[in-house]
């Protein structure tokens, strides 16, 4: 059971703030707080790999719900397509994401 409100985790999202406004295709908007979190890929346990940045969106999973993979959002003016939906299971949703 979570501890804050939905109330409280929009507080959090606030655009003001930290939070940018999402489209999804049906032009209804929601807040979450975009990252670009660093990744590493090192096949087979080298000790050399690839750097990325892998796009990630956390928002609250009440606004996030109707999502699956495969589906639309622009963020910033760029398309980007649902990839990964990771709930933490209190009340927010981490999306990753893959520019269209």
């Amino acid at each position: 059971m979570a501890i804050e409100t939905e109330a409280d985790r929009a507080i959090y999202l606030d655009t003001a703030d930290f939070g940018v406004t999402v489209t999804k295709a049906d032009a209804t908007t929601f807040s979450g707080i975009w990252d670009l979190r660093f990744t590493l890929i090192q096949p087979n346990g080298l000790t050399i790999g690839l750097e990325s940045a892998e796009p990630r969106l956390m928002a609250r999973t009440s606004d996030v719900s109707s999502l699956a993979h495969g589906d639309s959002l622009t963020i910033q003016s760029i398309g980007y397509v649902v990839r990964g939906i990771e709930p933490d299971n209190l009340g927010m949703t981490t999306l990753v994401m893959e520019r269209s």
